[in-house]
Order: C-alpha cells, then sequence, then structure tokens
C-alpha cells in the first residue's frame, strides 16, 4: 500500500489556504506526516534531511562544519565513520556533536589544524525501524600555496615574433582564477592579438613595441580563502631591426637573423594545442571548452565548426575573442570531432579536436519511500544511467544486501527490489548506490510497515464559503495503513455522493464543480480500512455575489471644472464590502481635489495630468469585482514652437532623356522642416550585380531638383535622392524606377598579373578580374597570352571563362615569360592590355659551393668564404647562402659528442661571412649550401676547423677552512668554462687592519693541479682579503674573492685589555690625539692659503687615469667594499677601478653577440674591443677589481 494524495484541481478560498498548504507539503514529501499532535504514536524510519556536499573544501582559518540532518519517528541517533571506520568524537575534545542533530562542528580556531581532520566521513542516522546513511563526504582543507621563487629574465624580441609568457600557478585547492595585471592593478588589455589561455598563459600571436614593459605580472585569485598570490613580474622589450642593426656592423644586417625587414608577414601557427588533432574528454552536463590560439601575421583570425553536425545554438558561446568555443550543459550528443581553423590573408591551419563526453550516473528513476501494510506487495526502482553504464548495488540500513540478514518478503532482480507479502519486521531503510569510474549516486528509500486504522487529518466542523455559480472543495485529508476508502455523505441521513453530480479526488476532496444555493448544508468524509473507520463533519454556505449595478462613465471635461463618477455595489448580506479607487491601476493622487464618499468619486479643479483611467474596485473576503471609465481633459492647443529637424525625404523621383550612357534624374524635394536644405545626395543600387547595395553616384547643390548622370554599361540602375540640410541628412526617397543600360565591350582589363611556378615544369599566371559592374556585357572571358622572352617570337594564347588563374604546363625551369591578360565580353575586346614578366617554376640548386675556406679570427669568432656557384645550376631566384655549423668534439677533453647544429644565412650574392659566439679551444665543422626560393642545393663537403684557447671563466668556488693563529687554508673547484689547458692558479692576498684600511699585496703562484692550500706565518687576529684566478696560455680569467680571520689568542687579548684600562695609556692616547688635531687646524689654514703638500705635487705632475680618488658623482671619498658583504672601510681607501672583470660577465654569447654588443666591427666583421683579445691589466700593475684596492692608491687617497 502506497500513500497517495492528489493535488487539487481547481482554486480554492482563501479560508482554506492553511490546511491545503499543508496536504501539499505531504505531497511533495511522499512520506508519512509527522504531525505531534496527530500522529504522535506513528514510527517512521529515518530520514536524511540536510548533509554537507560530497567534495567539501572547507576553510583552514574556520571550524569545522559537517552537516547531517535527519527525522524520523522515534527520533534517530547518529554516528559517523571516518576513512571507512568508527569515528569515535567522545575521544576527541575539539570534535563535538550538534544537540539533537547529527551536525560534527571541529574547533580548530582554538587549536589543532585542518589538515588532521582530512578524510572521508560518513553519517548514519538510526532508529528501532532502520538506519539511513549520507553520501561519503570527502573533507579537504582549501589550499593557497606562494608562487615557488624564480629568476626570470628579460625578454628581448624583434618586432612581429609570437611570444608566450607562461603563468604556471601554484596547485591550489581549489584551483585559483588566473588575471594578468600591471604593477599598478591595472588589467593588462587583451584583444584578437594578445590573448590570456585556458592554463592562464599570456599568448601574443605577435609582438608590437608598444608591449614593452617590465610589468606583466600574473596573479592568482583563491577564492575560498579570498587571497591573491602574485608572481614576478616579467620584463619584455621589443625592438625594430633599426634599433638592432645600429649596434652591429652593417656586413651582417643582410643574415636571416638581422633581417632587413622588422617583421616578415607568416601564415598562422598554432601556439596551443599541438599538433594536427587533440582529444577532448568531458561530462555530461559540464561546460566543454575547446581553445586554440595561433600566431602569425598578420594577427590570425579563429572559425569553429563541428565536422559531423552543427554547434547547438543555444548552449553555444565564444569565449576569449573567439579563441574559447564553449558549449554549456554538454550532452552525448555533443561528441564529435571540433575543428578550429585559424587564418590571416597568408594562409589558413587547422586543428581537429575529437570530443568525448562521458557521464557521471545520473537518476531516470530514483527508489522512493514505500508505506505498506502487513500482507501487502510492493516495489523499489532504482534506475540510472551514465557513460559508462553505472553499476547498481543495494544495501539495507547501511550494510551491503548480500551480508544483510535475510528477508524472506525481499527479492532483488538488478535495478528493482520486489516484496511480497511484507510484515512488520520487513521495515527498514535501503540504500541504492549506482556508480561508475566518473562518480556515483546514493538515495535511500525506507519500507515502513504499518498496521494503522484511518485517521482524518482536517479539522473537524471546518467551514466553508463559497460565491454562487463558482466551484466548491471540500477537504477530507486522511491516513490508514491499509489504504483507506473515502466516501462522502450530505445531511444526517443522505446517501452516499457519486460522481455524476460530483467529483472524488484521490486525496479525499470532494469537489461541487457549480455551487448553488440548495448545496449548502454539512457534508461527512468517511474513510473505512480493515482496521476501523473514522469521519469527520464539514459545513457549506452559499452566498450571493457581489455585484457594481452603476458603474462610472466615460467622461470629457474643460480644464479647471469638476467630474464625478459613480460605483454603486450590491453584495451578500452576510458580507461586508470594501469600495476603493484606483488611477492607472495606482493609487489616487494625494490631493484634497479628490474625494470619495460611499458610492462616488468627485475630482474637482481638473488639470491635465488628471486624465485617466479611473477603476472602482469592491472587495469581499470571498470575491472581488471592478469597472472602469476613461477621463479626458480638453483645453486650447497652444500654438507650437517651430521644430528644427532633418528634412523630409524627397519624392516623386522620375527618369527622362534616357541615353546609353547617361540619364536626367528629377525629383520633388520634401519639407525642410525650417532648416534650408543645402545639398541633394544621389546614390545607385546595381540589381543585376550587387543588388541591396547601394553606391555614391553624385551630389548637386540644394536649389537643383535634377541631375545629369553619367552611366556605364550593362547596368539595372535605380536611384534613390537624399536631402541635407544643418541639422542632417534625410532618410532615402523611395528608389526610382530601373533603367537597364546597353552592353560594350569592357573598358578595362585584369589587375595584378603574375608569373610564378608552382612546379619546376609549369608557369601559373594569376590575375584579379573584373567585377560584375566592369565586365560591361554579358560573356565575360579573359585571353590569356605568353611566350618564352628570350626564345619564342609567337605568343601562345587561351580563352578562359570568368576565372582568376590559368596553369601553362611543360615549361623549362625557371624560364622567364612575357604575359599578358585581356578582358572580353559579347560587345568586343578591352584595350591591348600591359605585358609583365614572370618565371617558370624553380627546382633546387643542382651544384654545393666550392673552395670554401676559414679564417679563425679569435677564440670565438670566424670568417668563412667560398666561390659563389654557376647562375644557371641555382635554377631559381637566389636567395642566399647557408653556414651549417656546429661543435664536433671538445679539444680539451677530446670525447665527442653531437650537439644542434646552427644555421646562418647570407642573403644575395654574398661570398663570405662571419661566425660569432664560437666556444674556445673548440674542434667544429661546417658546409656552405646555395638558397633558391625552392630550398636549398647540395652541401659544400665538410669544412673543420680548430678555436684557440680563451682565458678561462672564475673558479666554481673559493672557500677558506681550519683557521688556525697563523695560518688558513683554501680549497677550491676548478673555472666551469677553462676554455683552454689550465696552466696556474694565481693567489693574492692583503691584510685589513682595524680601521679598515688594507695592507701590502701578497703575489702567490700555484700549480695548476691543486686544488688546496696552506697559507702559514699569518699575522694573528687579522682579516684577509684573497683573490684567486685561474690561468691558461690565452692568458688570465676572472677572479673570485673570499675574507677570513686566523683565531685570536685569548692571552694576548687579555693582555690587550689590561694595557687599555691603564691611566698611563689612555694620557698617552689624549695627547696623541689633541697633537692630531693641532696638524689637521695647520693644514686646513695652509690648504685655505693654496699652498700645496709636496705628494700633491707630485700627483699633479703624474696624474694616473685608471686612480679615480673621488666618486664622479658626488664627489666624496671613495670607500672600501666587499661585493658579498658590503662592510663599509674608513674614508681615504681608494675607490676600484671599474674594469674588473665579473664572474657572471660571458664573451662568448651568440645572443649577447647578436643583440647586446657594444662594440663596434671591422670591415671583415670582426669586433673591435670584445673580440679584440685584451687582456685585463692584474691588479697589482694598477688595473685592481672591486675587492682589491692596492695600498698605494690607498695611501694617496689621503692627499
Amino acid at each position: 500500500m502506497q500513500l497517495k494524495i492528489m493535488p487539487k484541481k481547481k482554486r480554492l478560498s482563501a479560508g482554506r489556504v492553511p490546511l491545503i498548504l499543508f496536504l501539499c507539503q505531504m505531497i511533495s514529501a511522499l512520506e508519512v506526516p509527522l504531525d505531534p499532535k496527530l500522529l504522535e504514536d506513528l514510527v517512521q524510519p529515518p530520514t536524511i534531511t540536510q548533509q554537507s556536499p560530497k567534495d567539501y573544501i572547507i576553510d583552514p582559518r574556520e571550524n569545522i562544519v559537517i552537516q547531517c540532518e535527519a527525522k524520523g519517528k522515534p527520533p534517530p541517533s547518529f554516528s559517523w565513520t571516518r576513512n571507512g571506520t568508527h569515528f569515535d568524537i567522545d575521544k576527541d575534545p575539539l570534535v563535538t556533536m550538534k544537540p539533537g542533530s547529527g551536525t560534527l562542528i571541529i574547533n580548530i580556531m582554538s587549536e589543532g589544524k585542518a589538515e588532521t581532520y582530512e578524510g572521508v566521513y560518513q553519517c548514519t542516522a538510526r532508529n528501532e525501524r532502520g538506519a539511513a546513511i549520507s553520501n561519503n563526504i570527502v573533507i579537504r582543507p582549501s589550499r593557497s600555496p606562494l608562487w615557488t621563487k624564480e629568476k626570470l629574465e628579460p625578454m628581448i624580441l624583434r618586432n612581429g615574433q609570437p611570444l608566450v609568457l607562461p603563468c604556471r600557478p601554484p596547485i591550489g585547492l581549489p584551483p585559483p582564477i588566473i588575471f594578468w595585471m600591471d604593477n599598478s592593478f591595472q588589467r593588462l588589455p587583451q584583444s584578437e592579438r594578445v590573448s590570456q589561455g585556458l592554463n592562464g598563459d599570456l599568448y601574443f600571436s605577435n609582438v608590437l613595441p608598444e608591449d614593452t614593459r617590465e610589468d606583466y605580472i600574473c596573479y592568482a585569485r583563491f577564492n575560498h580563502t579570498q587571497t591573491i598570490q602574485q608572481k614576478q613580474p616579467i620584463s619584455v622589450k621589443v625592438i625594430s631591426v633599426d634599433e638592432l642593426n645600429d649596434t652591429i656592423a652593417a656586413n651582417l644586417s643582410d643574415t636571416e637573423f638581422y633581417g632587413a625587414k622588422s617583421s616578415r608577414e607568416r601564415p598562422p601557427t598554432f601556439l596551443t594545442p599541438e599538433g594536427n588533432a587533440s582529444n577532448k574528454e568531458e561530462l555530461r552536463g559540464n561546460v566543454l571548452s575547446l581553445e586554440c590560439i595561433a600566431e602569425g601575421l598578420p594577427t590570425p583570425i579563429i572559425y569553429w565548426i563541428k565536422e559531423d553536425g552543427i554547434l547547438p545554438i543555444n548552449r553555444t558561446f565564444y569565449r576569449n575573442f573567439k579563441k574559447t568555443l564553449q558549449i554549456i550543459h554538454v550532452s552525448e550528443a555533443d561528441s564529435g570531432n571540433y575543428q578550429c581553423i585559424a587564418k590571416n590573408a597568408l594562409g589558413a591551419i587547422h586543428h581537429t579536436i575529437s570530443v568525448t563526453v562521458k557521464a557521471a550516473p545520473y537518476w531516470i528513476m530514483a527508489p522512493q519511500n514505500l508505506v505498506l501494510s502487513p500482507g501487502e506487495d510492493g516495489t523499489l526502482i532504482c534506475r540510472a544511467n551514465g557513460n559508462p553504464k553505472p553499476r547498481i548495488s543495494w544495501l539495507t540500513n547501511g550494510v551491503p544486501v548480500e551480508i544483510a540478514p535475510d528477508d524472506p518478503s525481499r527479492k532483488i532482480d538488478g535495478d528493482t527490489i520486489i516484496f511480497s507479502n511484507v510484515q512488520e519486521r520487513s521495515s527498514a531503510v535501503y540504500q541504492c548506490n549506482a556508480s561508475n569510474e566518473y562518480g556515483y549516486l546514493l538515495a535511500n528509500a525506507f519500507v515502513n510497515v504499518l498496521a494503522e486504522p484511518p485517521r482524518i487529518l482536517t479539522s473537524a466542523n471546518t467551514l466553508y464559503q463559497v460565491i454562487a455559480n463558482r466551484p466548491a472543495l471540500l477537504d477530507c485529508a486522511f491516513f490508514g495503513s491499509p489504504l483507506p476508502t473515502i466516501e462522502w455523505f450530505k445531511g444526517a441521513k443522505g446517501s452516499a455522493l457519486h460522481e455524476d453530480i460530483y467529483v472524488l479526488h484521490e486525496n479525499g476532496t470532494l469537489e461541487i464543480p457549480v455551487a448553488q444555493k440548495d448545496s449548502t448544508g454539512t457534508y461527512t468524509c468517511v474513510a473505512r480500512n480493515k482496521l476501523g473507520m473514522a469521519k469527520n463533519d464539514v459545513h457549506l454556505e452559499i452566498k450571493d455575489p457581489t455585484r457594481i449595478i452603476k458603474q462610472p462613465e466615460y467622461a470629457i471635461v474643460q480644464r479647471g471644472s469638476t467630474v464625478s463618477f459613480e460605483c454603486k455595489v450590491k453584495h451578500d448580506q452576510t458580507l461586508v464590502p470594501t469600495v476603493m479607487w484606483l488611477k492607472d491601476n495606482g493609487e489616487l493622487p494625494s490631493d484634497e481635489r479628490f474625494t470619495v464618499d460611499k458610492e462616488q468619486l468627485v475630482v474637482a479643479d481638473v488639470s491635465d495630468d488628471d486624465g485617466g483611467t479611473y477603476t472602482c474596485v469592491a472587495n469581499t473576503t470571498l470575491d472581488s469585482v471592478s469597472a472602469s471609465a476613461v477621463l479626458s481633459v480638453v483645453a486650447p492647443t497652444p500654438t507650437p514652437a517651430p521644430i528644427y529637424d532633418v528634412p523630409n525625404p524627397p519624392f516623386d523621383l522620375e527618369l527622362t532623356n534616357q541615353l546609353d550612357k547617361s540619364v536626367q534624374l528629377s525629383w520633388t524635394p520634401g519639407n525642410d522642416n525650417n532648416s534650408p536644405i543645402t545639398k541633394f545626395i544621389i546614390e545607385y543600387e546595381d540589381t543585376m550585380h550587387q543588388a541591396g547595395l547601394w553606391h555614391y553616384q553624385a551630389e548637386v547643390s540644394g536649389t537643383q531638383t535634377t541631375a545629369q548622370l553619367k552611366l556605364s554599361p550593362y547596368v539595372n540602375y535605380s536611384f534613390r535622392v537624399m536631402a541635407v540640410n544643418g541639422i542632417g541628412r534625410s532618410l532615402p526617397s523611395q528608389a526610382s524606377e530601373q533603367y537597364l543600360t546597353k552592353a560594350a565591350e569592357p573598358d578595362t582589363n585584369p589587375t595584378a598579373v603574375e608569373g610564378l611556378g608552382s612546379e619546376p615544369d609549369n608557369l601559373v599566371i594569376t590575375w584579379k578580374p573584373l567585377n560584375g559592374f566592369e565586365s560591361n556585357g554579358p560573356g565575360l572571358q579573359y585571353k590569356v597570352s605568353w611566350r618564352q622572352k628570350d626564345g619564342d617570337d609567337e605568343w601562345t594564347s587561351v580563352f578562359v571563362a570568368n576565372v582568376s588563374k590559368y596553369i601553362v604546363s611543360g615549361t623549362p625551369t625557371f624560364v622567364p615569360y612575357l604575359i599578358k591578360v585581356q578582358a572580353l565580353n559579347d560587345a568586343g575586346f578591352a584595350p591591348e592590355p600591359a605585358v609583365v614578366m614572370g618565371h617558370s617554376g624553380e627546382d633546387l640548386p643542382m651544384v654545393a659551393p666550392g673552395n670554401v675556406r676559414v679564417n679563425v679570427v679569435n677564440s670565438t669568432l670566424a670568417e668563412v668564404h667560398w666561390d659563389p656557384v654557376p647562375l644557371k645550376s641555382i635554377r631559381g631566384h637566389l636567395q642566399g647562402y647557408r653556414i651549417y655549423y656546429w661543435k664536433a668534439q671538445n679539444s680539451s677533453k677530446r670525447n665527442r659528442r653531437h650537439i644542434e647544429k646552427k644555421i646562418l644565412t647570407f642573403q644575395g650574392s654574398k661570398t663570405h661571412g662571419m661566425l660569432p659566439g664560437l666556444e674556445p679551444f673548440s674542434h667544429y665543422t661546417l658546409n656552405v649550401r646555395v638558397v633558391n626560393g625552392k630550398g636549398e642545393g647540395p652541401a659544400s663537403p665538410d669544412k673543420v676547423f680548430n678555436t684557440p684557447e680563451g682565458v678561462p671563466s672564475a673558479p666554481s668556488s673559493l672557500k677558506i677552512v681550519n683557521p688556525t693563529l697563523d695560518s688558513l687554508t683554501l680549497e677550491w673547484d676548478p673555472p666551469s668554462h677553462p676554455n683552454g689547458i689550465l696552466t696556474e692558479y694565481t693567489l693574492k692576498y692583503q691584510p685589513i687592519n682595524s680601521t679598515h684600511e688594507l695592507g701590502p699585496l701578497v703575489d702567490l703562484k700555484i700549480p695548476a693541479n691543486k686544488t688546496r692550500w696552506t697559507l702559514k706565518n699569518l699575522n694573528v687576529s687579522t682579516r684577509y682579503k684573497f683573490y684567486f684566478y685561474a690561468q691558461t696560455s690565452a692568458g688570465s680569467g676572472s677572479q673570485i674573492t673570499e675574507e677570513a680571520v686566523t683565531t685570536v689568542d685569548e692571552a694576548m687579548a687579555s693582555r690587550q685589555v689590561d694595557i687599555a684600562t691603564q691611566g698611563w695609556f689612555i694620557g698617552l692616547m689624549c695627547a696623541v690625539a689633541l697633537l692630531i688635531l693641532i696638524l689637521l687646524i695647520v693644514c686646513f689654514i695652509r690648504r685655505n692659503k693654496g699652498g700645496k703638500y709636496p705628494v700633491k705635487e707630485k700627483e699633479d705632475a703624474h696624474a694616473d687615469p685608471e686612480i679615480q680618488p673621488m666618486k664622479e658623482d658626488d664627489g666624496t671619498f671613495g670607500e672600501y667594499s666587499d661585493a658579498e658583504d658590503h662592510k663599509p672601510l674608513k674614508k681615504g681607501s681608494r675607490t676600484p677601478s671599474d674594469r674588473t672583470v665579473k664572474k657572471e660577465d660571458s664573451d662568448d654569447s651568440l645572443v649577447d653577440y647578436g643583440e647586446g654588443v657594444n662594440g663596434q666591427f671591422n670591415e671583415d666583421g670582426s669586433f673591435i674591443g670584445q673580440y679584440s683579445g685584451k687582456k685585463e691589466k692584474e691588479p697589482a700593475e694598477g688595473n685592481e677589481s672591486s675587492e682589491a684596492p692596492s695600498p698605494v692608491n690607498a695611501m694617496n687617497s689621503f692627499v
């Protein structure tokens, strides 16, 4: 037996609304109503009413609340499992359960961490009738990690190159929202050229100079924790080739790397996704997002199509300037191949994305609660669909049905449980689980076996009042198990009411379709089942309808007069009506001119604003009626002010004097609307060739109403005219009659005639065809003629239809041709066309360059010469020569290894070029090939050469270990780039006293095979500064510096402290200080008088340009400083030279050679300065580093 409560079919009176709302709640729940007053002893299994989501991401800064609410009779108890095992909340002081509920509150704000409580939770609500379970609730704290620290190098690009700025945000939970801004927190503008991809990267189809900036910043916003993380700014500089060529020699400006064109146009190429095809999988109901971003110049445009169907109109959206295709509410029907097409003026490419739509389980029919009486039958049906097909499993009271206690009344048949002859012990809560690899559905449905006599839930002696001739609905809400039968009776001794006059609804309601006065009376509802009977009396009264017997009437009144509207109402004597007036369906104006009495509305001193619709509304508790009338206020019309507007359109267009190439058009002007007409504009439409498109024809002054128009042959003309005044342009006039001119021979020939070969044995002749307007007649064709420039005297001609290309086959390879294309139609030929020159198709060059020579300029630069190939063997347009070169082996370690080949292209007929950026002390191989429009020719024989040794890089590390009273031990690692065979190491060191002044410099040579050295006989408790570098036969490399201190002798330190505290020592120091003060005063006086010290004179006479005793920017004395710890020294120490070789400097970078070289080139292409072989001076020779000022200079700084 199932509880069935049918919905109402008719509108009920206001007095019955509360009971109907109660019944609607019963209908929506489809379960036993739990009313404590009516059903105190009625039991019901638990039902989960509220629970947290399956994937529950929590804020780690707040307490964790896991919801689980359930109802049942008796009230259920709650328990939890965590990760599949019982969760004993009593043992965790931070976990409490909300009273009368299963909701858990985990207090992590006072102590504890959210990560401790990560896991899978499940709630069970249990009473004596069964157990309901919640979904598996996965608890995970949200995460907003910081960006990984990284050093971002500035990006330098040429104008027009593509660029991808990576974002790579930290992995958060949930994933962050990505956006790009600058340092001022302003969003970076995006367009078809610049846009953000779905992965957060910023894509440039091509860069422009205005893209140069130092603050491209990717931001990640984590909404769950309301935090924003910022990536390090990215610097981008876009330079033109002109800027690039200012820094390099002119003889390298013709390579591809430094091409004369700053931005060579190119067809599109996809930046993402890669390749020609990819796959995409999405779940049913989600948003399908497909993305294609392309680079190219000019900027490509993206188009989308579905190969085997059309895109759904109402669910398809384009985002990110059509680079992203989105389909919402995706279903299995949306599977298929989607194609994105990137197109610009130079070509088009496409990428196919194969989309497969899978589906997590979704309900077709979820199981519903069953209320049965003992001995009845019933079914639970659980049907779900998905892709792949979900597996259905059943549980009873939270336990898999396979291991649950056996129930003889239960039989499982796949997605259906069949109950037969149930007993009270059959009551339980069943769970249906539908799952596949993409998710699961869990539904609770109880089987409640009850034996209950009938109960009437409608209040006894309820009074229903209904207006006559309207439906009456008498309620009889009931419950019982088995399901009771319902009968209605009228009066104390009346017979049962039947459906010939009445309507009996399944929910027990009695409907009287048309209630009359004789329907008044007492009605009895009787509910019966095998366990008993219940009845209830209700009362029905029929009332007369409310009517308006005198309605307000339409009125027209003068401004300032008085008007009245009548409204007389007749109603049932037992009902009390209320009458109200409305104006234009709103309240009456709050104005003392409006007065309302019992049956009349009066409006005094009527104004224009009082016009409108007045409505009388009469309401009772059962019905409402209304009647309306319109008030029109009449007043003299004032003289209108002048209206200034655009002219009215001209009219009455007429064509006269119709000749072959001219016609006269006349018209009548429209009203000028108080602004004189200054001119007329005439437009025409060619209905034969371009119907619906209007073109400018002519314009005449505003005083003319005719115009003589020049016409073209074979055009079906239609004209229209627009008038113009000081306000603007009028609407167009109606179109004139059509006039078809006679055909004539073409006036012009095709333009843009070219002859290029697509294959070695053909000539492709192309041209821009004439449009329909230029054809001048029917039967448009082209006469295509060609002959070899240096061979045939006779022209070969063909006639082709209205096309734009003709292919001549069987031509010799790369031969010049003379070409002409002439238009003609049925009326004749166009004038003789111009002759242009073209070439038949190119083929690959046949001969390799010979006599390849290599001149090694220095350790990083080589010059290559070769002999040109014969012009006939090129078989195409000479593009230039291309050098392939690669480092084959290392001359020092002799270990062979093959690396990527490098390529330099030299434009035109150049027969020599420079190879920059070579590695010193290396073995190189190269070959040369000639290049034409078809491709490369054969390679010349490989030429090998070796680069000489160079100076090494700085030692990889330097550290001081085992300090003693008078010794220090140094350990180091050899240079990472020796650039030759190391000959020795040089160690220089000098002490630094307590006033930070530098002592004498000691120079020490160390064999190259050493990595450790101990210095002995050093001063006790003294700081030393060390300068260390390696040498090859080419010279000294970059140096590395370090400082260290010898240890302190405790006895000596104690004696020093004792001396410093003696009185005689303090007196001596005061005397010395006084003497120094007197000497300084004397020096100051002599200096002001212009005197010079002898040392000063000597320094002025022998000025050393390397010695700069004062800073150039502010004139203050230089200070000794260490690049590592930046410890300041006293004024007076010498400022170091600016020419110190730093460890991180590099002379051998090909990138530096191409884009950052500050030097110049000789005529042969070699560098001046950087590649000239200069070596840095040693610190002891006056060219000391920033870490090693000489003691002599330090003394000079006191002068």
